[in-house]
């Protein structure tokens, strides 16, 4: 995953961008924008924590945040190319910011069941292709919440430009944990 993502943010970085549909402002991921009627209030609370959550990591790159809030509860990882824990997530993201400092998140739709919260998103890595849905990455996130605390993520990748589907389709990643796809 990570040899992917950065991949895709190098060949990404030489592409030109159409100038319909984008946006440069950094994504903001508010709860009101989102919340069903019917969600609970563990639902609504668990959503809370992930906004929080990826609003600081995704679209902030507030990493020390991270840390600090997030980093001292065990969390288990599925996207097998991350080590376990908050760590795993920090390196990763890090290392997209690092190479593309206009990574961001952008949600579409959350959805909250019980102890689980799933995004979907449009993943961009330019400021000029926020809000173009013909670049980036779509990505669902499902998040396990316990005692308000995030416990284990698994998610889905989707390149949306076709180059990028049959890149994604070809590369592999290395296996950095044993915990299963499910």
């Amino acid at each position: 995953m990570q040899r992917i993502i950065i991949l895709i943010t190098i060949i990404m970085a030489t592409q030109i961008s159409s100038p319909a549909q984008t946006s440069s402002s950094t994504p903001q991921v508010r709860l009101d924008d989102f919340i069903e009627e019917g969600w609970s209030q563990t639902e609504t609370n668990n959503a809370k924590v992930v906004i929080d959550f990826v609003q600081h990591l995704m679209n902030d790159h507030d990493f020390d945040y991270i840390e600090r809030t997030f980093g001292s509860h065990p969390y288990v990882q599925h996207n097998q190319s991350m080590i376990d824990g908050i760590p795993g997530v920090l390196e990763a993201v890090q290392g997209v910011v690092k190479r593309s400092p206009d990574y961001s998140y952008d949600v579409k739709r959350i959805i909250a069941s019980g102890d689980y919260v799933v995004f979907h998103t449009h993943v961009t890595l330019k400021a000029k292709h926020r809000g173009n849905d013909r670049k980036g990455l779509i990505i669902s996130d499902t998040w396990r919440v316990k005692e308000g605390r995030i416990v284990e993520h698994w998610d889905a990748i989707q390149p949306v430009q076709g180059f990028f589907r049959f890149y994604a389709w070809l590369t592999g990643g290395k296996v950095r944990n044993s915990n299963g796809l499910f």
